[in-house]
């Protein structure tokens, strides 16, 4: 039972968030991924959550571009990791430890997923 490993869909049970897998044989959630990262089997099973997680490291990035932008990696409940850029706040004030959730609507067809700051408003006192 082979699933696209696409990022953020809801075709797997019916409402909006993220699907990772997560492997039958040693239980290790992974994203994105065609074998268990720990046992390299493929008998992955996907999982549905609702995309919130916390802000493990960041770096502001002006690669390509006239603007800055937000690189971080963020760890989810389920326990796994993905690079994904959050927006809502200016790219300098997203810090470790900040809770991140799915910035609108997002599509499987997303090659970069894209999170948003649960609440920016907390940032306004460190300026």
């Amino acid at each position: 039972m082979f699933q696209p490993a696409n990022g953020l869909t809801d075709a797997v049970h019916g409402e909006p968030g993220l699907v990772y897998q997560r492997c039958r044989w040693c239980g290790t959630a992974s994203f994105r991924r065609l074998l268990c990262p720990v046992c390299s089997s493929n008998d992955l099973e996907p999982q549905h959550t609702e995309g919130y997680g916390v802000v493990v490291r960041t770096t502001v990035v002006h690669r390509y571009s006239r603007l800055a932008r937000n690189e971080s990696l963020v760890r989810f409940p389920e326990g796994f990791m993905f690079h994904c850029r959050v927006t809502g706040t200016p790219p300098h004030l997203v810090w470790a430890g900040d809770r991140v959730r799915p910035a609108g609507v997002i599509t499987a067809d997303s090659t970069q997923l894209v999170f948003e700051v649960c609440n920016p408003g907390a940032q306004e006192r460190w300026r």
